[in-house]
């Protein structure tokens, strides 16, 4: 189990992670989200022992995550960390790249490991080209399958995706989360990717401003956010008041009907391929909601939530 007790970490002389704690089982996956420089990348390199904290301990299975103070290497042999900057060999091929770190005693049982890796990133055709030919997204691809070679117990990974094509991510993420289950490698994973959350996490901490404001399953905070800020990280939410309760109400939630009390004018619709998102105004606030079809600009139609009578 990974355990964070009370961590807290500076830069400089403002708190950029304060009281952070949370405990994580193995083979577990963990979804980081919050705005940028919400600290997300630094409680990844702070886990990892790239940092000494200011405060509080980390742990795995026991044994403490030390940093640079006591270690001439930082991070920890158990872990592995996925920077955004990949840190890729350039002048030697991919399939080179993924071995760097495998032992050589067994050649053969090395390269089926390669080429394993290299499948689950779909990178099998380009095992022999040098890393400085690749593109953004197929570097990361790379550095992904580099960071899987050794098989760690704990996989920290810093906006995964963020290089690789819409067409080719969702294949891969599905490949890859379900070799990290199948493995049972402890994940954490800082996104700014709803998909990344909604579809393959566990559990998921919400964090502003250095600190930890909600935690639970996906399901859970999407379903229930805290505030306006939590709503936001899924896409357009309404804050609206619903018999005199404040309500975060995402644009598929709202269905079109003949006559209701939320009486909306249409400002704009925004194709969305199966739908549109349409931007109405409702009384002096933006409301936002989802329809098959394209409304005109000034259309005026009812709402009502969805599963109310």
């Amino acid at each position: 189990m990974l355990q964070l007790q009370q961590v807290s970490f500076s830069y400089f002389d403002a708190m950029t992670l304060s009281n952070i704690h949370f405990s994580l089982e193995k083979g577990k996956t963990l979804a980081l989200i919050g705005e940028s420089g919400c600290g997300k990348s630094t409680l990844l390199k702070v886990i990892y022992g790239l940092y000494d904290l200011n405060d509080g301990q980390i742990f795995w299975n026991e044994q403490e995550v030390l940093g640079p103070k006591f270690h001439l290497i930082p991070g920890m042999e158990y872990m592995k960390y996925l920077a955004q900057d990949f840190d890729l060999m350039p002048y030697i091929t991919v399939a080179e790249n993924v071995g760097k770190y495998l032992s050589n005693f067994y050649p053969e049982r090395k390269q089926e490991r390669v080429a394993e890796l290299l499948a689950v990133v779909e990178m099998t055709e380009f095992a022999n080209i040098k890393a400085k030919d690749l593109s953004g997204g197929q570097m990361q691809r790379v550095a992904i399958a580099r960071v899987l070679a050794l098989e760690p117990e704990i996989l920290l990974l810093d906006e995964p995706f963020s290089h690789i094509d819409n067409f080719r991510k969702n294949s891969l993420r599905r490949k890859l989360f379900s070799y990290l289950k199948e493995k049972a490698i402890t994940t954490i994973v800082a996104t700014h990717d709803s998909t990344d959350v909604l579809s393959f996490a566990d559990e998921v901490l919400v964090l502003q401003e250095g600190e930890i404001i909600e935690r639970g399953t996906p399901q859970t905070i999407y379903n229930q956010p805290k505030n306006k800020y939590v709503g936001s990280l899924f896409g357009d939410v309404n804050e609206i008041i619903i018999e005199g309760k404040v309500q975060f109400v995402y644009p598929n939630q709202w269905e079109i009907v003949d006559d209701s009390g939320f009486k909306v004018m249409v400002k704009r619709a925004y194709f969305r391929g199966s739908h549109y998102l349409v931007e109405a105004k409702y009384e002096d606030i933006v409301l936002f909601f989802e329809c098959p079809n394209k409304v005109d600009e000034g259309t005026v139609l009812y709402l009502k939530l969805k599963n109310e009578p």
